[in-house]
């Protein structure tokens, strides 16, 4: 038995299986290899851990140390340091070494502007 009405399951697929070959060669000549897509799912799958994803949005402000960070999320800096070094990894993250205090912000302008859009998208 279906979980869903008719009308939502004949959105989810063709009733009359058909392929637009132009379509089909114009996504084949652009679509991404494998490497790029592991590394955009790769980003993806960190973006799906709330604490990360209100990290990078805290470093949208701008750079902050590990215990503001921290204080600003209310978890613990052990478990701030642990996400931020995921982040590091995945290049989102920069860190910088100022006496005994680490400072991070966004790696680019990239990273920015992933936050912000899918902000605006969740936004609407």
């Amino acid at each position: 038995m279906s979980n869903c009405s008719d009308d939502a399951c004949q959105l989810d697929a063709c009733e009359k299986p058909c392929i637009h070959l132009d379509k089909v060669e114009r996504v084949r000549g652009v679509l991404l290899d494998d490497a790029h897509a592991a590394g955009l799912a790769e980003i993806f799958s960190l973006l799906g851990d709330r604490t990360r994803v209100r990290i990078l949005h805290a470093l949208t402000l701008g750079e902050l140390c590990v215990c503001d960070i921290s204080a600003a999320l209310g978890v613990s800096s052990s478990a701030t340091s642990h996400q931020l070094r995921l982040l590091r990894t995945a290049k989102l993250v920069k860190a910088r070494k100022d006496g005994k205090n680490v400072f991070y912000s966004l790696d680019d302008g990239h990273v920015h502007s992933l936050i912000a859009q899918g902000l605006e998208h969740v936004s609407e």
